[in-house]
């Protein structure tokens, strides 16, 4: 398979269809680790020297915010990189220094900062009124269009992914009668307590690979939660068949995005929905990360597997919080009567559906194809470098967004990322912070391009990548 090649055998789609890629290069020869600790060394002292500003503004915080951030996943030792504007594609930090935004709120920045799309309309929502505690036809008119554009028969609004995915496991509850769940080993589907379990858990406690014990922190009510692994039919289909009378629901992320990008086996997700449907459980996608930046109609949509619930986020914001569940009528039904009763003071307030009406205007086929192409050209350019200096690494890539896997192997569940290179990760993201491109912290090394983002802008992060390769290799 030559470095350009679409791997199309682990893959829900065809071929031809840029959404999905991973590409796996034929050979590659071993990093010194001498060598990445090294320059791990030198950059770590590059960030130092560069960004005394936000060091400052971290000593500051700290005294008020613990960890000295808003939100602990921001945190990184010896301190994060502290913001001041965007716009576009673009940040400027605290030491003014520019940063080519490569996390864009891990997919809320889908239409770049400041879209002036979308600062028009929430503009003139500001004129008309930011919260009416009350129906109005702005919620009804941006739940008729993610109706036609996500395929749903009803939807209710959140304000953020965790509130979506708990009140979806709430309504399966309701529906079925029945509390159990089964997640995905490593998923994250934000703070509900019952989807906390066995998010990126230590593999010492973990049990055994195929069969994977619950890992429930110390400050988690669970209940009862099944945890098997990504693309496992099998085990599945074991803890469906032995517990079906007490599950309600199957709950995962359609692709895993939360390390890095780990794509479904051909014919997997079609294999879970069967076995739901097979025991009388639910299927509910995740789709917060994915959503919009997986394409027009989200994950599910595209990959051609219908869940019965889905949840939705970030991308359908436009950077404002907002967030979503719907589903089949049937289903959605314990909301409708009152079993599965649904609050929110800011559910669907004006302001926020004035940015969903926004994005939903933005973000036609047309545009978003375009992003992905800009996507593909990155991730092919990186694949030829990989190729060139024989790196033990992969690209994969699902909609708008990329990453860099330091394995030689394809990732398929969270025990393969668990052995993937964490030095030459680590190095590979500091690497492109000191040379302006900022990417997600937490070692999983996964890019977005926004509709901002232009083909100049990603061939930065190439040639920032280029660099490190030549380093590693020097």
């Amino acid at each position: 398979m030559s470095a350009k090649t679409i791997d199309a055998t682990v893959s829900e789609l065809p071929p031809n269809d840029p959404a999905t890629w991973r590409n796996v290069p034929q050979s590659s020869v071993p990093i010194d680790p001498a060598r990445v600790q090294a320059l791990l060394d030198q950059e770590w002292e590059r960030f130092a020297a560069t960004t005394s500003g936000s060091a400052a503004q971290f000593a500051r915080a700290a005294g008020s915010l613990p960890l000295g951030v808003p939100s602990s996943f921001q945190h990184w030792d010896p301190y994060p990189i502290s913001i001041e504007s965007a716009k576009g594609a673009w940040l400027q930090d605290v030491d003014g220094r520019p940063l080519l935004d490569l996390s864009m709120g891990f997919g809320a920045m889908l239409v770049g900062h400041l879209n002036p799309v979308v600062v028009a309309a929430v503009t003139t929502a500001l004129e008309t009124g930011t919260l009416f505690v009350t129906p109005s036809p702005s919620a009804t008119q941006v739940a008729e269009r993610f109706q036609r554009r996500f395929g749903l028969d009803l939807i209710r609004f959140t304000n953020s992914g965790t509130e979506a995915t708990m009140y979806a496991v709430r309504t399966a509850r309701a529906y079925t009668h029945r509390h159990a769940i089964v997640k995905i080993e490593g998923g994250y589907h934000g703070g509900y307590d019952a989807l906390a379990v066995s998010v990126k858990p230590d593999v010492a406690v973990a049990g055994p690979e195929g069969f994977p014990t619950p890992v429930v922190p110390f400050d988690v009510e669970a209940g009862t939660v099944h945890v098997v692994p990504y693309n496992n039919l099998e085990r599945l289909e074991e803890i469906l068949s032995a517990h079906s009378d007490e599950i309600a629901a199957v709950v995962m992320e359609p692709v895993l995005e939360n390390i890095s990008i780990v794509l479904p086996d051909a014919g997997y997700l079609a294999g879970v929905r069967a076995a739901c449907d097979a025991h009388g459980v639910l299927l509910v996608f995740d789709e917060v990360k994915t959503g919009l930046t997986a394409g027009y109609g989200g994950a599910s949509q595209r990959l051609g597997v219908t869940p019965d619930l889905v949840c939705l986020a970030k991308s359908i914001g436009g950077g404002l919080p907002l967030a979503a569940f719907g589903g089949r009528a049937e289903v959605m039904a314990a909301v409708t009567d009152g079993r599965m009763p649904h609050f929110g003071t800011y559910n669907g307030n004006p302001l926020v559906m004035a940015a969903a009406a926004a994005v939903d205007e933005i973000c036609t086929e047309e545009a978003l194809a375009a992003a992905e192409s800009v996507n593909e050209g990155a991730l092919r350019a990186v694949d030829d470098l990989i190729v060139r200096h024989e790196l033990p690494a992969h690209t994969v890539g699902f909609g708008v967004k990329g990453a860099i896997t330091w394995s030689t192997t394809p990732v398929r569940t969270y025990r393969d990322y668990k052995r993937t290179d964490f030095g030459a990760a680590e190095l590979s993201w500091l690497w492109g912070v000191n040379r302006g491109i900022l990417t997600p912290p937490g070692l999983d090394e996964q890019w977005l391009v926004s509709l901002a983002h232009t083909a100049a802008d990603m061939t930065l992060m190439v040639d920032a990548f280029d660099e490190l390769a030549q380093a590693l290799r020097a």
